[in-house]
């Protein structure tokens, strides 16, 4: 099991496929909670099913992907012209990228990784909303609304829940929201863990995505029917902008397992939504358990996960091995999320004997109940793996301040054959821009926690340290960033919703959001000055110009993506019974 380990040291924004750990390992008795599937669908006898018609779904070509669209939306109750189906939701994030896409996109962080890295692998400009720990990682929908005004950002993304904190907005404040944004190209609300919610009755907003012309609702089939490996998802929004998607799409995009599924589920909506009911109900149980760990905070969920933020000392990548190589038990450590660190774990829900192991591993494991020790001592001398978590800190801080002009300015200068005083000039494609400095020692919050690093203070311009390697950049146009919005207070962290099965009376009415007026006027404002020398004319991001001032999405991670680092050391029933589109109560 020693060479499994090994599979988690790359530069990736996943953690090695199930595939991969079994090619490594016997993969006998491993329990998975770092892939979010739903683990009590498809049924046994679904299984059966398959399996015995698996050499006909395995030898002919499937149907068209518009008749398994056409049935997929007679079972959700959604017209066909309104849907895309595509091999994954990435699929479709691909093609909302390239065609839909122009020069940038605002996102808060950490979320889904393909939102961030996919249109830095275009060249977009990516604007980073930072989700503050202080705050639960709860996203203020009129401080975002600002920070997109601010940065004049073309396309905007939210992910509701998000991954991997689990966070969730209401229907009515997102509605809100849409229609504040109802200038910018393009506006996508990814619903991909939303049928695992229960803190609305009908918490989606496809409805509403179909009737406007600059929205799309992104939706997930694997997760929530527990076959990640079909690669199946959907997209919902106005004819015009579904149709434009569909056309990219290949004939047979779709798979004969995923056609057999899709004609299969009209037959089991009733054990689909037990399932999710026991998913929920699982994810009660699991949250407090989890919380009675001494030092371990678990955050409000309303996806099959939980994100965990591990005692003070304990370092998330040590963890995770231990607990595969000692427990056989799999867990994400979110390191490698921009915005996030190695302190943070995403636990997926799964039955209750399964959460008594974890249980069981992580007091062993953190609280030195077993023969290797403890692993929240205090921190050893080295510079151990972290994911490079300061540095990803660092950099999310800086790229989305006022130190994106000091980036920009390097480009510049290395573009014209010399660069500003001062500041470094920006490496030649293919070289690796060695990272900031990690930060000198911040003090511990007075929860205990890693405090997040400080916000540039408006009108103070920032400047990463000093690049040593003086190599020219073969960038001939700048990049221009908009200004920083002023820092605005955090909002206290979002009370835990109740269980799905409580008389509606108990569900308390949601808190209240600003009105649609409070939200930033769709005119932005006018960008603070930028020097003339950085200045460049308007219009889509120049071909070939890399995102985020030079920097790779594998630097962003805090990984050079050549080498691994060391391992060692700390560093900080029938179609009646299913559900409408996006789980919208029952057909009937």
């Amino acid at each position: 099991m020693a060479d499994v380990t090994s599979l988690f040291r790359s530069n990736a924004a996943h953690s090695p496929s199930m595939a991969a750990l079994a090619r490594e390992s016997d993969g006998a008795g491993l329990v998975d909670f770092c892939i979010p599937c739903n683990p009590y669908f498809p049924t046994p006898a679904m299984f059966e099913d398959m399996a015995a018609r698996l050499r006909d779904i395995i030898t002919y070509y499937p149907s068209s992907a518009d008749t398994i669209t056409a049935e997929l939306c007679s079972l959700l109750r959604l017209p066909p012209q309104c849907v895309a189906m595509g091999n994954g939701s990435t699929e479709l994030i691909t093609w909302i990228d390239h065609l839909l896409v122009r020069e940038s996109l605002a996102v808060p962080v950490p979320t889904f990784g393909r939102w961030t890295d996919q249109p830095m692998e275009t060249g977009k400009r990516v604007d980073m909303f930072p989700l503050q720990e202080s705050g639960g990682f709860a996203l203020d929908l009129a401080q975002y609304a600002e920070f997109i005004r601010a940065r004049g950002t073309k396309v905007a993304v939210i992910c509701n829940p998000n991954n991997p904190d689990g966070g969730f907005l209401h229907k009515h404040a997102l509605v809100q929201f849409m229609d504040a944004m109802a200038d910018l190209d393009l506006v996508v609300i990814d619903e991909s863990f939303l049928e695992f919610a229960d803190a609305e009755v009908e918490p989606s907003v496809v409805q509403e995505a179909m009737l406007r012309p600059n929205v799309i609702v992104l939706r997930s089939l694997g997760k929530n029917f527990g076959l990640h490996g079909i690669r199946f998802g959907y997209l919902v929004a106005n004819p015009s902008l579904a149709g434009r998607i569909r056309s990219m799409l290949p004939k047979w995009n779709l798979n004969s397992f995923a056609e057999h599924v899709v004609f299969m589920l009209k037959e089991h909506g009733t054990e689909y939504q037990q399932s999710l009911h026991q998913v929920r109900r699982d994810r009660m149980d699991m949250s407090g358990q989890l919380s009675s760990l001494p030092g371990l905070t678990v955050y409000p969920s309303q996806g099959n996960f939980l994100f965990v933020r591990l005692p003070v000392g304990a370092e998330g990548t040590v963890v995770r091995d231990r607990m595969l190589t000692e427990h056989r038990l799999l867990v994400r450590e979110c390191g490698n999320k921009i915005g996030s660190s190695s302190r943070f774990l995403r636990l997926v829900v799964r039955p209750q004997v399964d959460v008594r192991r974890l249980v069981s591993g992580l007091e062993q494991v953190l609280y030195g109940t077993s023969r290797r020790g403890a692993a929240v001592p205090e921190q050893a001398t080295g510079t151990g793996y972290s994911s490079g978590t300061a540095a990803v800190d660092r950099l999310v801080s800086e790229t989305n301040g006022a130190g994106t002009q000091g980036l920009a300015a390097q480009a510049i200068g290395a573009g014209a054959g010399a660069h500003a005083p001062g500041l470094p000039a920006a490496p030649a494609a293919g070289i690796g821009m060695p990272l900031p400095a990690a930060p000198s020692p911040l003090p511990v919050g007075a929860d205990g926690g890693m405090p997040m690093p400080a916000a540039a203070s408006p009108g103070v311009q920032q400047m990463p340290p000093p690049v040593p390697q003086q190599m020219p950049h073969p960038v001939q146009q700048p990049l221009q960033q908009p200004a920083m919005p002023q820092q605005v207070p955090q909002q206290p962290v979002p009370q835990q919703m109740p269980h799905p099965l409580a008389a509606p009376a108990q569900i308390p009415l949601p808190a209240p959001i600003p009105a649609a007026a409070s939200f930033p006027p769709p005119q932005a404002p006018a960008p603070a000055p930028v020097p003339a020398q950085m200045q460049m004319p308007a219009g889509p991001t120049p071909p070939g110009v890399p995102a985020r001032g030079g920097l790779t999405a594998a630097q962003v991670r805090g990984t050079d993506g050549l080498s691994p680092a060391p391992m060692a050391g700390w560093s900080g029933a029938q179609a009646q019974n299913w559900p409408e589109a996006a789980g919208m109560g029952q057909v009937g």
